[in-house]
């Protein structure tokens, strides 16, 4: 027990990833995906493509599309406006709004880390849920969540080892290992959870209330 009779916790942050992790956007995004591919000139992708590219982490998709990096930043601020367009037919994921208003409710620091627009994910999780966020670190590039981590644990004035970072892609581990922040990798998101589970994250969550319950019980 700490000072003040509070129980022990593993984690004193947890830090949130917002697409395949809070929000269910998979299916938007293979039904956007083709009209993308067209627009940037790389390859469209066929329905029994979509297994093998929920087994690659964001490197291996990009080669195997045939998308150089320079053209990313206009993709990913193409897909962002696609997600604006039509925040109004994305939902969270069952159980998530109950996850954090459980969690707001134990008194656990809250923050987002997204590629996405705050302004969509706020709109998305509605205003209660979004509420209960603390802190919010959005437009992540690709492969430039690591730097807005190390930000956000400097921010809490937190060791890294306190900071639990939760997501549904192989970029959302290697931020959390490049900051030496825990990674609990989520079953329900983009990325097949065999393909998390053989990086060895310190938690594999099967559905929202194994998060609470972690932070719960210890």
């Amino acid at each position: 027990m700490r000072g003040g009779g509070e129980p022990d916790r593993p984690y004193s942050l947890v830090v949130l990833d917002v697409d395949g992790t809070l929000v269910d956007s998979f299916g938007w995004f293979c039904g956007v995906l083709n009209g993308v591919a067209d627009r940037y000139r790389f390859r469209r992708v066929t329905s029994d493509e979509v297994d093998t590219l929920r087994s690659l982490g964001a490197r291996e998709i990009l080669r195997h599309l045939g998308i150089p990096r320079w053209k990313v930043p206009f993709i990913a601020r193409h897909m962002h406006a696609l997600a604006a367009r039509d925040a109004e037919t994305l939902r969270p994921f069952p159980g998530i709004s109950a996850m954090l208003a459980d969690l707001a409710a134990m008194d656990m620091p809250l923050a987002i880390l997204t590629s996405n627009r705050e302004d969509v994910v706020r709109q998305v999780l509605g205003p209660e849920a979004a509420s209960r966020i603390g802190a919010w670190s959005c437009g992540a590039s690709i492969f430039g969540k690591a730097p807005k981590l190390r930000r956000l644990v400097a921010r809490a004035r937190l060791p890294a080892t306190r900071v639990l970072c939760i997501g549904d892609e192989v970029r959302d581990a290697e931020a959390a290992r490049a900051v030496g922040c825990a990674f609990g990798a989520v079953a329900w998101g983009y990325t097949d959870a065999h393909a998390l589970g053989a990086l060895a994250p310190e938690h594999l969550f099967a559905r929202p209330e194994d998060i609470t319950a972690l932070l719960r019980d210890g």
